[in-house]
């Protein structure tokens, strides 16, 4: 049996298949990075993305909430403005006598015709009219307390008298109602 005389080119080979190897895992290696970044930066798209949508959601809600209260609140300085117009009406209604009625019955029917128009178009505009009874419980919300007096007979914090009338633009307080309210001490 004759010795083989040089095994070096079986070393070559697998040098070789080593080197090949190793430049094979290099591309995957440099691949699979590549492959890692681009998935990085498609997360990151996908989160401004995600970001950019909600943002937009929260402007079309806030739109639509602003659009609703220019519509429901615009008019309020319009509406506290003319507050003053229905007490005056209801005033001169209150302060004509039986012979004044019978005199110019008219005139006061066309007062009475355009106080009972004003009082449609609050109405019409969510404008509620807020009417406290004597008696009743003060309420901070809606009542403005013009003085406290004991009164006999009462309870403090009931309402004694009622100076004007107060109102609300749909759930807000456009002016609260002015009453008088006991303070009469428990006994």
């Amino acid at each position: 049996m004759a010795e083989p005389k040089n095994e070096d080119f079986l070393d070559d080979i697998a040098t070789a298949e080593a080197e090949e190897l190793a430049e094979e895992i290099a591309e995957f290696s440099d691949e699979a990075l590549e492959l890692d970044e681009l998935r990085a930066e498609r997360d990151d798209y996908k989160d401004k993305f995600m970001r950019a949508l909600a943002d937009a959601e929260n402007a079309r809600k806030r739109g639509d909430k602003a659009r609703r209260d220019a519509e429901n609140y615009g008019g309020s300085k319009l509406a506290r403005d003319m507050l003053p117009v229905y007490d005056n009406m209801k005033r001169a209604l209150e302060a004509a006598t039986d012979e004044q009625k019978e005199v110019a019955a008219g005139l006061l029917e066309g007062v009475e015709l355009t106080m009972r128009a004003l009082k449609d178009v609050f109405q019409k505009h969510g404008i509620q009219v807020i009417t406290p009874e004597v008696g009743d419980r003060f309420d901070p919300n809606v009542h403005e307390a013009m003085f406290e007096a004991p009164v006999p007979g009462t309870k403090a914090g009931d309402i004694i008298q009622v100076s004007a009338e107060g109102f609300m633009l749909h759930d807000r307080l456009l002016r609260p109602a002015q009453v008088g309210v006991s303070s009469m001490p428990a006994n």
